[in-house]
């Protein structure tokens, strides 16, 4: 390897060391953080130990100071010393005396304790600084890129009509059906028909599948038929009282997981805004969809439920 090469492969190994350390920068410091408090606490078990011999020898030099001025043999022998009697005011100077250099001493003692604990604090609140900033970062990206798409689908309505467009958002393809259809005289017959069939990817960024993995799943599909719409007019409830939900709160209404996007995204409800659905549809009816129509005649126990968020609440709300 020639010297060169060398320096290159020391320089690439830096920089990604480097990159990987800025990305997970916040689990750093929160970490470093919550060991720094851990540690400033032990520090300051510590330095109590010595706080009684601190106060011990301040109360011993206050008791000192009290005993010169209650007792006239002491006071005799102040004046002697220092040629003026031992004042009201003289035992006030030294009490202040001792009392600072108490404090100080005490200082003195938490004070490694009282700056680990601040260094551990500012480096928890850097940490949630940082995150607080990507998840900034990250909702501008998505409001970005959903406000293109819908511009993109404005464009593809406005030269192609609705039709089209809805066509390519569901991907809806004619499909041929066999089916069985009873005859005037009742005699049974299969005959083939062509329909209108909707194939969504289950991988949409919300698109979440209900199955057993759920808390509300069971195995009665009419059950979980019930479930699901009762939970969606519940949430519905909540959006009309509220004035608004996340995808997290339906989420958590279904027993989801919670995602950092969902809880930026989400609905509103105003009457008076006609860029909101004012409605949160989890998507069973729909029909087109032969993977839906099975889970709501019954042959299915589990079904993916596509959401219709309104978009960024924080750009929504005003």
């Amino acid at each position: 390897m020639t010297k060169v090469e060398l320096v290159n492969k020391v320089t690439r190994t830096f920089h990604k060391g480097m990159f990987q350390l800025k990305k997970h920068s916040p689990e750093i410091l929160v970490i470093g953080g919550v060991i720094g408090t851990v540690v400033a606490g032990v520090m300051a078990c510590k330095a109590t130990t010595k706080v009684d011999a601190i106060l011990a020898k301040a109360k011993g030099d206050v008791d000192k100071i009290h005993r010169v001025k209650d007792q006239p043999e002491l006071n005799e022998l102040y004046k002697n010393e220092y040629g003026e009697d031992y004042t009201e005011s003289t035992m006030k100077k030294d009490l202040a005396v001792v009392y600072t250099k108490t404090g100080l001493e005490l200082a003195k003692t938490y004070a490694p304790s009282v700056a680990v604990a601040a260094v551990s604090i500012t480096a928890i609140l850097a940490g949630n600084n940082i995150l607080r900033q990507r998840a900034v970062a990250y909702a501008a990206a998505f409001t970005s890129v959903d406000n293109s798409f819908k511009e993109y689908r404005e464009r593809v309505v406005e030269r192609f009509g609705k039709d089209l467009d809805k066509e390519l958002r569901y991907n809806i393809r004619a499909q041929e059906i066999e089916e069985t259809v009873v005859n005037e005289d009742g005699t049974e017959e299969k005959v083939t028909v062509t329909k209108q069939v909707m194939n969504p990817s289950p991988y949409d960024e919300f698109t979440r599948c209900f199955d057993e993995t759920c808390t509300g799943w069971c195995r009665n599909a009419e059950i979980n038929l019930a479930y699901l719409i009762g939970q969606q007019s519940f949430v519905n409830e909540r959006l009309q009282s509220r004035g608004y939900m996340s995808v997290n709160d339906v989420y958590e209404a279904l027993g989801f997981q919670k995602t950092g996007i969902g809880q930026c995204i989400g609905w509103v409800y105003d009457e008076k805004n006609p860029d909101v659905a004012n409605y949160i549809d989890f998507g069973i009816h729909d029909l087109r969809d032969p993977d839906k129509r099975a889970f709501v005649n019954g042959y299915e126990k589990s079904i993916w439920l596509t959401f219709n968020p309104d978009g960024d609440l924080r750009t929504l709300i005003p």
